[in-house]
C-alpha cells in the first residue's frame, strides 16, 4: 500500500469517527459480537495460519492465540456498557453546588501494530479493546507471519467497512509509511529497538502510545522451591511456541544448594514434554525465519549444553536446549534470547542475588519459585519488572481481570480487559456547575472579612 492510499485510508477513517457512529456502546458490541463469530468460523483457518508461520499444533494455537482473543471479546460484550459509564466523584464543597464526574471517551483513530510471535492473539486482542472503547482502527500485523496476517485481513474485511476498521500488510515501507501519519494514539508490541523507532515519530504529533516490548526476565528458583513442579512448570513456559514468547522465562537464577536437582528435574521434564527426538514432535513448533534462527544457533556453546542443541536449518527447528555453567559474560546473556535455549545461573545468597536484579535493566516479566514468604515479599515489593508469577510462569497475561504490560525497558502502559478499555479511552474529568446558586467568594473586589473568612473556612 503507497504513502498516498494509507493517507485516504486514514482520513476516510477520520471522517467515520467525526459522524459519531461509535460512540454509542450498543454499536460496539455488535461490532464485537460480529468479530466473535468470525473468529468462531474460521478457527480452523486461524489454526492451520499458525501452523504455516510457526508450526504451532491447534490445540496451541486456540490456547495461547485464537481462545485467549475469544475469551478476551466476551469478556468485553458482557462489561463495555459498565466500562463506558460515567463515574460520579467526590466534589469539593467551595464548588458547590456541583456534579463532578469522570467520562471515558474514545482516543479516535488508532493504530495497532502487532508482532510475529502470537501474530493473532498480539493483533486481535487490543483490537477488541479498541474497538470496545468505540475507536477507529488500522491493523499493522508483522510482515514475519504473512499466512496470519493474510486471514487476519479476510476476517477484519468480512466484519467491518474499511473507513472503520482496516488491515494494512508489508514490511518496513508500509510501518514507516503508517508512523508518518497522525494518529490519536498509537499501540505497539515488539522488540525494544522498533519501539525505539516507533516512540520517535510518536513523539513528532505528542500522540500518546502504548509499547508492548520485551527483555531478559529473569526466573528465579530458591533453596525452599518445590523443585519437581518448577521444572514442569518453567520447561512448559520457556519452550512454549519454541521459546519466542516476550514473558517467557529468559534464564534461571537458582540456589546453588538445589541446582543440580533442579537441572536432573528440567532434562526429565524435556523428555517428557516433547519426547527424546524433539525435533519429531509433530506439537513443537519452529523458528520464525532464517535470520532468527542462526542468531539462536550461534548463542549455543555446545560445551555448556546438558541437553539439546540439536538444530535443523532447512525446517528452523531448534531442539530444547538448557545450558548450565553460564555467567553474565556468555553471549546468550548479552540479549533477550526469543528462542527455546534456558541458560542456568547459579546463586548463593538471595538478598545479594535481588539486589543485582535492581540494577538491571526492567524486564516485562519475573518469575519466582519459592515457598519463602520473605522472598514473595521482597522481590514483589522491591524489584521492578512489569508483572509475573509466584510458583508459575507466563499465566498471568491469560486473564481480563488483571493489566498486562512493561516498565520501563519493557514498555510503558498495559491493556486487558478493563484495562485495555481503559489503554483506548481518554478520561474526562468534567465539573457540571448548577446555575441556582452562585457564592461570590472567588470574585472581586476582595474586600469583604466575611468572604474572606469563609473562603478560608472553605479551602482548608
Amino acid at each position: 500500500m503507497t504513502n498516498e492510499q494509507i493517507g485516504s485510508l486514514l482520513a476516510g477513517q477520520r471522517k467515520y469517527y467525526k459522524s459519531g457512529a461509535t460512540i454509542p456502546v450498543k454499536f460496539r458490541i455488535e461490532q464485537l459480537k460480529k468479530l466473535y463469530a468470525a473468529i468462531k468460523k474460521y478457527q480452523e483457518e486461524i489454526h492451520e495460519a499458525l501452523f504455516c508461520d510457526l508450526g504451532k499444533s491447534s490445540y496451541e494455537g486456540f490456547m495461547c492465540e485464537s481462545g485467549l482473543v475469544l475469551s478476551e471479546i466476551s469478556y468485553m460484550i458482557r462489561h463495555a456498557k459498565n466500562f463506558a459509564r460515567r463515574k460520579t466523584v467526590y466534589t469539593p464543597l467551595p464548588q458547590f453546588a456541583s456534579h463532578s464526574f469522570v467520562q471515558p471517551v474514545p482516543y479516535g483513530n488508532v493504530l495497532i501494530m502487532s508482532p510475529w510471535n502470537y501474530p493473532f492473539l498480539l493483533a486481535m486482542d487490543p483490537l477488541t479493546d479498541a474497538i470496545a472503547a468505540g475507536n477507529t482502527a488500522i491493523v499493522k500485523p508483522s510482515a514475519y507471519s504473512p499466512a496470519t496476517s493474510r486471514i487476519i485481513e479476510k476476517i477484519i474485511a468480512e466484519c467491518f467497512d474499511p473507513e472503520y476498521v482496516a488491515v494494512v500488510t508489508g514490511g518496513r515501507a508500509e510501518n514507516a509509511a503508517l508512523l508518518e501519519q497522525k494518529f490519536d494514539f498509537v499501540f505497539f508490541t515488539g522488540s525494544q529497538a522498533v519501539g525505539k523507532e516507533v516512540l520517535r515519530h510518536t513523539a513528532e504529533h505528542l500522540t500518546p502510545t502504548v509499547l508492548e516490548l520485551g527483555g531478559k526476565s529473569p526466573c528465579i528458583v530458591d533453596a525452599s522451591a518445590d523443585i519437581r513442579l518448577a521444572a514442569k512448570r518453567i520447561v512448559f513456559g520457556k519452550f512454549l511456541n519454541c521459546g519466542q514468547t516476550c514473558v517467557a522465562p529468559d534464564y534461571v537464577l537458582c540456589d546453588s544448594s538445589v541446582r543440580d536437582s533442579f537441572v536432573a528435574e528440567v532434562i526429565k521434564q524435556i523428555k517428557k514434554q516433547y519426547g527424546d527426538r524433539p525435533l519429531e514432535n509433530m506439537n513443537y513448533g519452529k523458528i520464525v525465519n532464517e535470520k532468527h534462527f542462526s542468531r539462536l544457533c550461534n548463542l549455543i556453546d555446545k560445551s555448556k549444553v546438558v541437553i539439546g542443541g540439536e538444530t535443523n536449518a532447512k525446517t528452523h527447528q531448534i531442539a530444547p536446549t538448557v545450558m548450565t555453567g553460564v555467567t553474565e559474560n556468555d553471549a546468550v546473556m548479552g540479549e533477550e534470547i526469543f528462542g527455546p535455549i534456558l541458560p542456568i545461573l547459579t546463586f548463593d545468597d538471595f538478598d545479594a542475588m535481588v539486589d543485582g536484579l535492581k540494577d538491571k535493566a526492567k524486564p516485562l516479566a519475573l518469575y519466582l519459585f519459592t515457598s519463602d514468604k520473605t522472598h514473595v515479599r521482597r522481590v514483589t515489593t522491591e524489584i521492578s519488572y512489569g508483572g509475573g508469577c509466584i510458583n508459575d510462569v507466563v499465566i498471568h497475561l491469560a486473564t481480563s481481570s488483571m493489566g498486562f504490560g512493561g516498565v520501563g525497558e519493557s514498555g510503558m502502559g498495559s491493556y486487558h480487559g478493563k484495562t485495555g478499555f481503559d489503554a483506548f479511552s481518554h478520561h474526562k474529568s468534567i465539573v457540571n456547575k448548577k446555575t441556582w446558586i452562585d457564592l461570590p467568594m472567588r470574585y472581586q473586589p476582595y474586600k469583604n472579612k466575611l468572604y474572606e473568612a469563609l473562603l478560608h473556612i472553605f479551602l482548608r
